[in-house]
């Protein structure tokens, strides 16, 4: 197995084990009354993240991709950014989730990486979003799905979230409900 596909696997087996535990955390948040924000761009963050492991895939089997001369560094790097997720999760604890969700009443988790940055989990997105694609030249990959990326967070999902939480200076420039 090369990999590729040692590292597509795992990332994808990953995502899906998170996607359990967001849902499970989603059930623990709405039997305390958590609200949703942003319903309306979610399924714009589904299809750019599923996007993105297909467009790699497809980068990949096209021989566009191929390793990265330097891609033991952009692998490390890589690993480093799986931990500083790990860091995140705990953080959050069972108040991660990929929606929006706010229990009315709730303090904000102020922790952790959270009690250093304000917006860690999309900084690991980012640069996930770039260091994948890196370690395998896909190119065309990366730049398509850096720049969705920056644009759903930028312009939708951080104004929205940071409206929804009641952070000062959140704007909503579009409908995110």
């Amino acid at each position: 197995m090369t990999l590729f596909w040692v590292v597509w696997i795992a990332v994808i087996v990953q995502r899906l084990v998170e996607l359990i535990y967001a849902k499970r955390n989603e059930r623990w948040m709405r039997a305390r009354g958590a609200v949703e924000h942003g319903r309306s761009h979610y399924k714009w963050i589904v299809l750019v993240h599923g996007g993105f492991f297909a467009a790699l895939l497809l980068e990949w089997l096209t021989g566009a991709g191929a390793l990265h001369p330097f891609w033991p560094v952009f692998l490390a790097l890589f690993i480093v950014v799986q931990g500083m997720r790990i860091w995140v999760l705990q953080s959050l604890g069972r108040f991660w989730n990929t929606k929006i969700l706010v229990i009315p009443g709730e303090k904000r988790v102020e922790k952790g990486a959270y009690g250093k940055i304000r917006h860690p989990n999309y900084i690991i997105v980012t640069l996930e979003l770039i260091i994948m694609p890196l370690i395998f030249q896909a190119y065309i990959t990366l730049l398509v799905f850096t720049l969705l990326n920056a644009f759903i967070l930028l312009y939708i999902r951080i104004p929205a979230e940071e409206k929804a939480l009641g952070i000062t200076g959140g704007s909503d420039p579009v409908n995110t409900d």
